[in-house]
């Protein structure tokens, strides 16, 4: 019989989370990069922005804030977040567990989606037997991306992977690709990579969907209102500059190493998150 806590909230009860201690796993999207409150201070993120929701509607109904710890590392491949920080994170004992890695690896284009898939279900396996609920997420739709769009049809196998593997395991599913907004380059930082504070918002609104516990913003998956086209000569302008800038040297840092080095944890411990201003960063 499997654990109740590893279950989502009922449908009668999608404004309290159920949860009192959540960790997050996974790399430069859960580490929250480059989502900077403060000019050269720590990355917050959506996964923060979610622990703060979670903790302060916890503590309006009366109950302890939430106790949070996020272990994402910038540039890992799926296999170390699942080998290295899951087991770390239920030492911790949580009984919400965030996984959501693969996009470095989609990148390479030799990677074989189906043995990520097994791996990926083998963690949520160990995760959910441990007694935790487990949120899983879809890869975004790169369709837009010079970079990236290459990607698209192996993540959409990776997706189909992930939705089943919920649905047998019971887990969460954030749906990154469904979000319209992420299509809008607005809600993307310069690197073209990494999203904005405004798209790490919009994230962590669909993460409470997901987890089946009403949004703060009931408009949060609605559209930008678009902008006027940009004329072919400037696009063309912006992408030469984006490749010197961006593009090439992550190639080049690639090429050079596989795995981040003297990279850690933001937050290695689990403690609680204060209660604070929608959007704060964690306590």
């Amino acid at each position: 019989m499997s654990n109740p806590i590893s279950s989502p909230p009922t449908a009668g009860d999608t404004h309290v989370p159920p949860w009192a201690r959540f960790v997050a796993l996974g790399d430069s999207f859960t580490e929250g990069l480059w989502d900077q409150p403060a000019e050269g201070g720590p990355c917050r993120g959506w996964a923060d922005m979610l622990a703060s929701k979670l903790s302060a509607r916890r503590v309006d109904a009366g109950q302890e804030p939430l106790e949070y710890a996020n272990f994402a590392v910038r540039g890992l491949l799926l296999h170390p977040i699942v080998s290295e920080q899951l087991p770390r994170a239920l030492d911790l004992a949580p009984d919400l567990v965030s996984l959501v890695g693969g996009g470095n690896n989609m990148l390479r284009p030799a990677t074989d989606v189906d043995a990520m898939a097994r791996e990926l279900e083998d963690a949520v396996v160990q995760a959910t037997r441990a007694g935790s609920h487990v949120l899983l997420a879809t890869g975004m739709d790169a369709a837009d991306s010079l970079l990236v769009r290459r990607t698209r049809n192996r993540t959409a196998v990776f997706n189909s992977h992930v939705w089943s593997i919920a649905r047998r395991h019971n887990a969460s599913v954030l749906d990154l690709w469904g979000i319209r907004s992420l299509r809008d380059w607005r809600m993307w930082s310069a690197d073209r990579i990494h999203l904005t504070t405004e798209g790490h918002t919009r994230v962590a609104q669909a993460a409470l969907v997901a987890l089946g516990l009403a949004p703060d913003d009931p408009d949060w998956d609605n559209p930008l209102t678009p902008l006027p086209p940009t004329p072919r000569l400037q696009q063309a302008r912006d992408d030469v500059q984006w490749m010197r800038e961006h593009l090439y040297p992550w190639a080049t840092r690639r090429l050079r190493r596989t795995t981040p080095e003297g990279r850690v944890a933001k937050r290695p411990e689990l403690a609680p998150v204060a209660h604070a201003p929608s959007g704060a960063h964690p306590g």
